[in-house]
């Protein structure tokens, strides 16, 4: 019985042999064909398909169109962009308590970088970029640095000192104002170093600081400037406030001789204005296209990115008629010391 199922089991293997040795010249050429056409499809397929499209996508608490801080930050978030080839989005005038759940639904819809323009989103970046390990977020004006957390951080101590030179150097009533939005540590340092260097420039100037407990707050910005004014005399502000400060610019208007110190965009290279003498640029495009680039790489997070007069981040904007040129001169002068840290020892 054995000895049967043994030959079986053998003629078995010689048909099958027969029948694999008469068709493996051809099973071995379609092998080889399909191989050579797998080949020729990854080879046509990894030609054709387009890069990866990376996307970028900025919340705001105020907004784009605020002839301030919004805008600037969202100018630079489009120049960086079109420098990098990120696609572009934004959500304005959110509410606090809505900072997260915006934060969130960008990375549901697969943003690779959230951009988060100001301290005061700090809390809603480091709960949401927890959730989000591989979502890039670049917070400016905040420190907090993290795998997926990159800060931006403009040199407050400079720009501080840049505003208050050009306003002691300006003013004629020895009274000048700030503005500020809210009481960040960064707002704190830019009035600190405001009142120091215009001291050091005009002893005789007295400073006059107020906070509006918002960044979009026009009217808020109108009533603080109109009560500098009135009750004090002040002929030259500056403001770290966005919206509220353009609301400060309308009230100056109404006025001759008072004057206004923009931030952080180059107002007067985009808009016309008879109270703006000149600004202190922040060349956010130029910290946030680091970001893309660290994005794209895979470099990107747990650093601070530093915007200053020495890598050229910070710099002087455009003067209007109002600045002689004698004060023009001696604040440029200034501004190459605040550069080499030899303004005030």
């Amino acid at each position: 019985m054995k000895r049967r199922v043994a030959a079986l089991f053998l003629a078995i293997a010689m048909v099958a042999g027969m029948l694999a040795g008469c068709g493996s010249s051809q099973t071995s050429a379609t092998a080889a064909s399909q191989a050579e056409g797998t080949t020729q499809a990854a080879t046509q397929a990894e030609t054709q398909a387009p890069d990866k499209t990376y996307k970028v996508a900025m919340i705001l608490d105020s907004s784009i169109a605020d002839g301030g801080w919004g805008a600037a930050c969202y100018n630079a978030m489009v120049a960086a962009a079109a420098e990098t080839g990120f696609e572009t989005q934004y959500t304005d005038g959110l509410a606090t308590a809505d900072f997260a759940s915006s934060i969130r639904s960008y990375c549901d819809l697969g943003f690779d970088l959230i951009f988060a323009p100001g301290n005061q989103y700090s809390d809603a970046v480091k709960e949401v970029a927890a959730d989000y390990p591989d979502v890039d977020f670049a917070l400016l004006n905040g420190v907090v640095e993290t795998e997926n957390i990159t800060s931006l951080l403009p040199d407050a101590e400079q720009i501080g000192y840049m505003a208050g030179a050009l306003a002691g150097l300006m003013s004629k009533t020895n009274s000048i104002g700030f503005i500020g939005g809210l009481e960040l540590d960064t707002t704190k340092m830019k009035l600190a170093k405001y009142e120091e260097a215009a001291k050091a420039v005009n002893p005789d100037i007295t400073v006059y600081s107020a906070y509006a407990g918002s960044f979009s707050d026009t009217a808020k910005g109108m009533e603080i400037a109109e009560s500098m004014i009135s009750l004090n005399d002040v002929d030259v502000m500056f403001g770290d406030a966005s919206a509220v400060d353009s609301g400060a610019r309308e009230v100056l208007a109404n006025y001759e001789d008072k004057y206004d110190i923009g931030q952080p965009g180059d107002l007067l290279a985009t808009q016309e204005s008879t109270v703006i003498i000149g600004s202190v640029v922040t060349d956010n495009a130029r910290m946030l296209k680091i970001c893309m680039e660290e994005v794209m790489s895979g470099e990107f997070g747990n650093k601070t990115i530093y915007g200053n007069l020495e890598n050229g981040s910070l710099s002087v904007g455009t003067f209007s008629d109002a600045v002689p040129e004698d004060i023009k001169a001696q604040y440029l002068e200034i501004v190459e010391q605040i550069k080499e840290g030899t303004f005030i020892q």
